[in-house]
């Protein structure tokens, strides 16, 4: 399962996507304040990340996924692969 971020205030279906980071943080029963502080920002950005409202940065989804014992990859993969096409 993956995230899909969206534009602000494009309807989401909260039921058929569910945040790998949630989904992470639950199963080591950890909260969001506690992931805030462990990764130095504020509930109300883990929120958004969860919510698919807020791309992390690098260097924050970096945090995140060594606090949560996963990789960057797993937390926040592509919802589709990329299949090669020129940029």
């Amino acid at each position: 399962m993956t995230t899909r971020l969206t534009e602000p205030g494009a309807p989401r279906s909260d039921a058929a996507v569910v945040s790998p980071v949630r989904l992470r943080r639950r199963a080591l029963k950890v909260t969001q304040a506690e992931l805030a502080e462990a990764t130095e920002v504020s509930r109300q950005t883990i929120i958004a990340i969860e919510q698919g409202d807020y791309a992390p940065s690098v260097f924050l989804a970096l945090r995140i996924a060594r606090t949560l014992g996963s990789t960057v990859e797993d937390l926040f993969g592509a919802a589709e692969p990329h299949t090669g096409g020129s940029a």
